[in-house]
């Protein structure tokens, strides 16, 4: 049963990073001082931080071992 919701949790967790964090980067602005270009992000760091929260929880319950 362990395993089960630990892959769910890890497969879950893996497409909100992947999803948020292409969101995140395309959510950037960039500009050019002095011939540099620089770019700044405008995007929302939390919802991929929280998704990888969740996909670390995924893999340790899968790995845990029921008595």
């Amino acid at each position: 049963m362990n395993r089960i919701i630990g892959g769910i949790l890890t497969a879950g967790g893996l497409l909100g990073v992947i999803i948020f964090g292409y969101q995140y980067l395309q959510d950037s602005e960039s500009f050019s001082v002095l011939g540099a270009d620089i770019a700044a992000s405008t995007g929302n760091i939390t919802p991929v931080i929280i998704s990888a929260i969740v996909m670390i929880a995924g893999i340790f319950i899968g790995r845990s071992r029921s008595l």
